[in-house]
């Protein structure tokens, strides 16, 4: 029988953690689909659970000087319903596209972060919100950019006895974000493409444009030259500028969703869309 475990201190998470590397489970959205699906080819995946919801500490939305402290378990409910500013609209339609009201309920925020599927939603707006992944061992803490954090497909950098604790994003004054996604529906999809984006002004001007793309690589990724082209520009302008190039980046791949060639110009498209919406 595969043992499971419920601690009550992050105390005892961490050290079960290190002693048995079990695995950490907060919403379980992620973990029982992947549980079902491999035991449907035949893989009786069993790892040991280290289920987090009695830990206190790691859920709500904190704000201080430096910045914003989301709790790793905190839910895209909470997150789409939390008074948050501007900076944050993009996390927090994205938040309202993550599955269903079921899903949403229980979902977290380090869930999608840590399964790293190249179409998880929140991981652009994590991007271009320039966000930080609190890490915990039992012998202490660390941070890492959201960028370090994602290593490739379904991968992070995620060590050995670690626990993510939270999501940590800094300031920006001013900053507004927003998100695009592009699926065969409206609702219940999963991303065929998605572009999130953060812009701070300065009078009339862009001072500083922060955008990624999910769905259309391993891991999703910033757009550092789109970026550049942007700084300087009235919003008004801005839709005029992504173009094909600006994917260096990216690698798209053609799958039962969506071929190669289409993703990559359907980027495009949602990138015009999302620069387009901050003139509104």
């Amino acid at each position: 029988m595969t043992a499971y475990h419920r601690p009550r201190t992050l105390h005892d998470a961490l050290a079960i953690r290190a002693a048995t590397g079990a695995l950490p489970l907060a919403g379980g959205t992620d973990i029982h689909p992947l549980r079902t699906a491999r035991a449907a080819w035949g893989d009786p995946w069993r790892p040991e659970i280290l289920d987090l919801s009695a830990v206190p500490g790691l859920d709500g939305i904190e704000e201080s000087a430096e910045g914003w402290r989301i709790g790793a378990r905190t839910t895209w409910t909470t997150i789409a319903e939390a008074p948050l500013p501007p900076l944050f609209d993009g996390l927090r339609a994205a938040a309202r596209e993550i599955g269903g009201r079921q899903v949403q309920n229980r979902g977290t925020i380090a869930g999608n972060l840590v399964t790293a599927s190249p179409a998880g939603d929140g991981i652009p707006n994590l991007l271009a919100l320039d966000a930080e992944v609190e890490l915990a061992t039992a012998t202490g803490t660390r941070r890492l950019p959201v960028g370090a954090f994602l290593t490739g497909y379904r991968a992070t950098a995620l060590a050995a006895g670690e626990i993510v604790t939270a999501l940590r994003v800094p300031r920006c004054d001013g900053a507004r974000g927003r998100f695009a996604k592009l699926g065969a529906r409206r609702y219940l999809v999963i991303s065929i493409a998605m572009a999130a984006g953060v812009i701070r002004m300065e009078g009339d001007r862009i001072a500083e444009a922060r955008i990624a793309v999910g769905a259309c690589s391993p891991v999703a990724r910033r757009l550092p030259t789109l970026e550049e082209a942007l700084i300087g520009l009235h919003p008004s302008e801005m839709p005029r500028v992504p173009q094909p190039a600006h994917l260096a980046p990216l690698a798209p791949i053609g799958d039962v969703r969506a071929t190669a060639a289409y993703r990559a110009d359907a980027a495009v498209v949602l990138l015009r869309d999302l620069l387009a919406g901050f003139a509104r």
